[in-house]
């Protein structure tokens, strides 16, 4: 039988180290209160209402609009805007396939602009190289917390007249010249799924100040895109879905949400002592935090290994990490999008819908080689996603003295 991706806790069940994993989660104090407040409402309280409520006042946006997770967040955000298919979305090649699920299922076609050299987001420098006539739109993720440099992407966006919108699963108010991840554009989608940095049962959101935006997010990507009629009912004008937030999953989300920012300040401290750390091992270099972001809100620490310094390669490197004590450890490879979504690739060779012509206007190619760069930063990339905010000093000198014997181990 076919394995299974397995998520959340499952995720990291069998996983062994002398260094902290997220879970069990720590909990807000008020999660089991809320989630009495459902019950004994016999599920007519509005808890859903309140979380969406304290997230936009707390990012100081007009609307949020809660969904069972991020892909569906993203999804409902897809749905919302009026693209056609055949229409092309810049992407940031370093991802998951939640960024890109929903505008797969619009029949817009994405576009993998590669990343800066030597890190994991994208840059204005690589998207103007991936624009065309049938560009609308400009996706940029923050991966594992690292805000893009907004405002030059911003300018070209202005300058051909493109939406940008932001994935910020992974950065949840990580500070960006005093702003928050998820305001630096037309919108934003975030998780809130078990694992992420604020980690409830589940779940996720869009978060805008477009009014009209927001309307629409709500009627198709959670009513269904349905209308009611006199004397008839419910009508269905566009196709739609119901990606709605239980009240459960709000009810530990809004106790997360209180905990919140001092996790995330903890994060950014520990995040910033490990990589002074690993920056001191020859060979081994973090991904740089670019002046411009404030807090780093870290989900998932990882450093490059030179492969001209070490007798092993990189995945043996990080094996032996792993063996050594730190839990998850390992490649990231697979969150090469235009590599590890082969469908794309094989949809576009055979013409399948919207590769078609129309509604595609020209021909288009996936593969690890169309983002060189993305490409070969993965190759000697070694995360783990089990960094959170219970590490202290300790756990950072016990991190860095781990690769550190791994490292002297296999020196040249």
């Amino acid at each position: 039988m076919t394995e299974r991706a397995k998520y959340g806790a499952a995720a990291v069940a069998g996983l062994t180290g002398t260094l902290p994993n997220p879970f069990p989660r720590t909990m807000g104090p008020n999660a089991m209160k809320y989630l009495q407040e459902v019950v004994a409402s016999g599920l007519s309280c509005d808890m859903l209402g309140r979380f969406e409520k304290a997230f936009a006042e707390a990012l100081g946006v007009k609307h949020c609009i809660a969904t069972p997770g991020c892909t569906p967040a993203l999804a409902a955000l897809s749905a919302a805007f009026d693209f056609a298919p055949g229409d092309e979305i810049i992407v940031s090649p370093i991802t998951d396939y939640g960024s890109i699920q929903g505008l797969i299922r619009e029949n817009y076609i994405p576009v993998f602009a590669d990343a800066a050299l030597g890190t994991v987001n994208l840059s204005a420098e690589t998207i103007k190289a991936c624009i065309s006539d049938r560009t609308r739109a400009i996706l940029a993720v923050h991966k594992t917390g690292l805000i893009c440099d907004m405002d030059p992407i911003n300018a070209l966006a202005e300058e051909y007249g493109l939406i940008v919108y932001e994935d910020a699963c992974q950065a949840v108010f990580s500070e960006y010249k005093g702003r928050f991840a998820g305001t630096l554009g037309t919108a934003a989608g975030f998780s809130f799924d078990s694992e992420k940095t604020l980690g409830s049962d589940v779940g996720g959101c869009v978060v805008t100040n477009d009014d009209d935006l927001a309307e629409m997010i709500r009627f198709v990507g959670q009513s269904r895109g349905a209308v009611m009629e006199a004397h008839f009912g419910r009508k269905h004008v566009v196709p739609g879905y119901a990606y709605r937030m239980t009240q459960s999953t709000a009810a530990i989300t809004l106790a997360q949400l209180e905990i919140i920012r001092e996790q995330v300040a903890h994060r950014d401290k520990m995040a910033r002592l490990l990589m002074q750390m690993m920056a001191e091992i020859p060979g081994v270099t973090p991904i740089p935090i670019p002046d411009y972001q404030g807090v780093y809100s870290c989900w998932m620490f990882g450093v490059s290994i030179d492969p001209t310094q070490f007798d092993c390669a990189p995945e043996d490197f990080a094996r032996e990490m792993a063996e050594a004590g730190i839990p998850g450890a390992g490649l990231g490879e697979y969150y090469l999008m235009p590599a590890a979504c082969t469908f794309l690739e094989e949809n576009a060779r055979s013409g399948v819908y919207p590769y078609s012509t129309p509604p595609a206007s020209y021909e288009y190619f996936y593969s690890a080689d169309s983002c060189p760069n993305a490409r070969d930063f993965l190759k000697t990339w070694i995360r783990w996603s089990t960094f959170c905010e219970k590490y202290q000093p300790e756990h950072c000198e016990l991190a860095a003295a781990i690769v550190s014997q791994v490292a002297d181990k296999h020196r040249l």
